[in-house]
């Protein structure tokens, strides 16, 4: 296959910063193919009208916590394209809660989503992926590498994606894989104007902004950032006040 068409994986790809990342990425030379992934159809369709028309774009709504639809997608993906370049970890799921509020269930979805799906993808993907070499991009937060009162199941399940990440980076290496990991802050996307519906979101980072930060580590400026928890988070504007 031409190192000009390679294939990419984008997980929660139907809004936010899984969409922005199909788009920017979209613009680049070296990816031909796209397969998007969400539950919601109708935001995948609108994500691929936003992509650059030019590229081979499929979309699949599917629960990507049910292992067995996740094996029988790479298998067809790997089949149809023969190698799998690139694996980006989006998608999330947060209902924060306290401890002492927190179900089972709350628990339970937040784990299947946030942990368990990228475990499921990656597994399936380096399977594929350890015969070309490729890079592999998860999607954390600023949540799990500092203390977040009332946000214990989301909080530690992004501290989960950052000790994966840097796992896999070690584990990964001796098939030339490359895995990095990025912890936005806050940012305008529609689960944060759900968790903060009174933040002028404005003010905050853009997921235009995080895209931009995965489009360059992707490239080949992203060397040697590898393994790491990479923030990505805008500064607040401090404001003086006149005395």
């Amino acid at each position: 296959m031409s190192t000009m068409s390679k294939t990419c994986i984008i997980s929660g790809a139907s809004r936010g910063i899984g969409r922005s990342i199909a788009i920017a990425l979209s613009n680049r030379q070296d990816i031909t193919n796209f397969i998007i992934v969400s539950r919601t159809e109708d935001g995948l369709q609108e994500t691929a009208q936003l992509m650059n028309p030019t590229k081979n774009v499929v979309y699949y709504a599917m629960d990507l916590t049910d292992y067995e639809a996740v094996q029988e997608l790479i298998e067809t993906v790997g089949e149809r394209y023969g190698s799998i370049d690139y694996l980006l970890n989006v998608a999330g799921y947060a209902e924060p809660k306290s401890l002492l509020e927190t179900s089972v269930e709350n628990w339970e979805m937040t784990y299947k989503v946030n942990v368990h799906s990228i475990f499921f993808l990656t597994k399936e993907v380096v399977r594929f992926m350890k015969k070309t070499g490729g890079k592999i991009l998860n999607v954390a937060s600023t949540a799990g590498s500092s203390p977040r009162p009332g946000w214990l199941a989301y909080s530690s399940s992004k501290a989960a994606i950052i000790s994966m990440s840097q796992t896999l980076s070690d584990e990964l290496s001796e098939y030339g894989i490359l895995v990095y990991c990025i912890s936005p802050g806050r940012c305008a996307t529609e689960l944060r104007r759900a968790l903060a519906p009174d933040e002028d979101q404005s003010t905050i980072m853009q997921p235009e902004h995080v895209a931009e930060i995965v489009d360059n580590l992707l490239s080949d400026n992203g060397i040697c950032l590898d393994g790491q928890d990479i923030t990505v988070r805008k500064q607040m504007t401090k404001v003086s006040s006149s005395k």
